[in-house]
């Protein structure tokens, strides 16, 4: 009796101290992602949130992520969900640590996940253009009898009914149901005056003014929402690092600098066309064009080409920085510098400049060879310059899935690089590079050539000096 009560104390004590040691190894908090050296976020692909531009990752939700991990001495890693409701559900199911993304607070969710971190109140906007002359509704009574444009079956699509059965009826509410059109397409076309108005919401609507500075974003038509970012709950300790390092750095440059990156600063740097400047020897477009004589001659590359490309990252301009971190005359990323040999000072150098960006076109020209024609090639060369060669080649995968031709540019890899801001395609499993806003690749592709073909007029097509 004596030696099987010794026994089962023995065996009861191996047992407590067994299942203490695997419930603390099954403890995943913020102490074990410090030690594992990286923190693995899960955002969603959007013009706010994450995306790359020019091979370089970006986005608000992005960016502040990667200056949480930079105070901390963590190495980020980036998971992408299709849309919210898988962004819970990876989260949940541990594929990650963090949602960086401002997820709507639903109270049947906090027994599961806890709202942390970065904390946003937001409401929908009715967006409307603002150029000298328009009429701007100031009051949602203003609605009645305007024709307003959303996607069909989403939230703002909801909000209009509502709005307009609080208002009596009145608000001719237009549903487009094109899988190709999106929220910033409709913002666009406000813009341009294709429509008179849609909605969004407000943090979109603000980003979407750094691209149209003619439209108007101040007439609220819902209540407030609050989204926050997530972690599981039983990461405490990770949430509580999250709420402590937002309310220490919510006013810091850096955290403002974020802000300012994304939502006040121009993404349209230059208006009207370029004047050459009048004590310019005849047939000059640029007090460069040694320069680009320069770095063309015995290249495939026409001076007025490089001269083109010039004028349409900076006016010939040596002191810009664009709102993504280009610079130099050439408008060079940080990061493609590096890779060309170059510091981030060098690309200041016009030199220096302008001969990375020869060997950079190089580079390209390699990548595309498949594209036989060399006017052809051009324009995907041209196009990569601006959006980042990745890009291109998820439209060109899109093209060849699709049964367009992946080696012709209009009308085939150029609608599936215009089609990359909308979900059904970014999403597509032959995309490596997400969410992309082709449009204004399209439109950097025409500007340039025609640029070019300018510039050949202005010298007189001397293409060699």
């Amino acid at each position: 009796m004596k030696y099987s009560l010794i026994v089962y104390l023995l065996f009861s004590s191996c047992f407590f101290f067994s299942c203490k040691k695997q419930q603390e190894q099954s403890v995943y908090d913020f102490e074990q992602i410090k030690e594992k050296g990286e923190l693995t976020i899960i955002t969603l692909n959007s013009s706010t949130s994450y995306f790359i531009y020019r091979e370089e990752p970006m986005g608000y939700d992005y960016d502040l992520a990667q200056d949480f991990c930079d105070h901390y001495g963590l190495k980020l890693n980036v998971k992408v969900a299709e849309n919210t409701t898988r962004l819970i559900e990876m989260l949940k199911r541990g594929e990650g640590d963090l949602i960086a993304y401002a997820v709507p607070i639903q109270n049947e969710l906090k027994d599961s996940i806890s709202y942390c971190g970065l904390q946003q109140i937001t409401h929908q906007v009715l967006v409307q253009r603002a150029n000298k002359g328009d009429t701007i509704i100031k009051d949602v009574t203003g609605l009645i009898g305007k024709e307003v444009y959303v996607e069909a079956d989403t939230k703002y699509h909801q909000r209009l009914l509502n709005l307009d059965s609080e208002l009596g009826g009145g608000i001719k509410i237009h549903t487009v149901s094109e899988d190709t059109i999106t929220s910033e397409d409709l913002i666009e076309m406000v813009s341009l005056g294709k429509i008179r108005y849609t909605a969004c919401d407000e943090y979109i609507a603000r980003l979407n003014r750094t691209y149209f500075r003619n439209i108007d974003i101040s007439l609220p038509i819902s209540f407030e929402q609050r989204a926050s970012w997530a972690v599981r709950k039983d990461m405490p300790n990770l949430a509580n690092a999250l709420n402590e390092w937002f309310a220490e750095n919510d006013n810091t440059p850096v955290y403002k600098s974020i802000i300012k990156k994304y939502f006040e600063l121009s993404k349209q740097l230059f208006e009207g066309d370029y004047e050459i400047p009048k004590n310019l020897p005849k047939g000059a477009v640029s007090v460069y064009d040694d320069l680009f004589r320069k770095h063309a001659k015995n290249t495939k590359y026409e001076w007025q080409f490089l001269a083109a490309i010039c004028y349409h990252e900076s006016r010939f301009q040596n002191n810009l920085t664009s709102w993504a971190g280009a610079a130099g005359i050439m408008g060079l990323m940080p990061r493609t510098a590096a890779s060309l040999g170059l510091t981030s000072q060098d690309r200041m150098n016009p030199d220096l400049s302008i001969g990375a960006a020869v060997e950079l076109l190089d580079r390209l020209d390699k990548i595309f060879r498949k594209v036989e024609s060399i006017s052809e090639r051009e324009k995907f060369i041209l196009a990569a310059y601006n959006a980042g060669n990745g890009h291109v080649n998820d439209a060109q995968a899109l093209a060849f899935k699709y049964g367009a031709n992946p080696y012709i540019w209009e009308g085939n890899v150029q609608k599936y690089l215009e089609l990359k801001s909308n979900p059904e395609y970014y999403n597509d499993p032959v995309c490596k590079s997400g969410y992309f806003r082709g449009g204004e690749t399209m439109k950097y592709v025409n500007n340039v050539l025609a640029t070019m073909e300018r510039f050949k007029r202005i010298s007189g097509n001397k293409n060699r000096g």
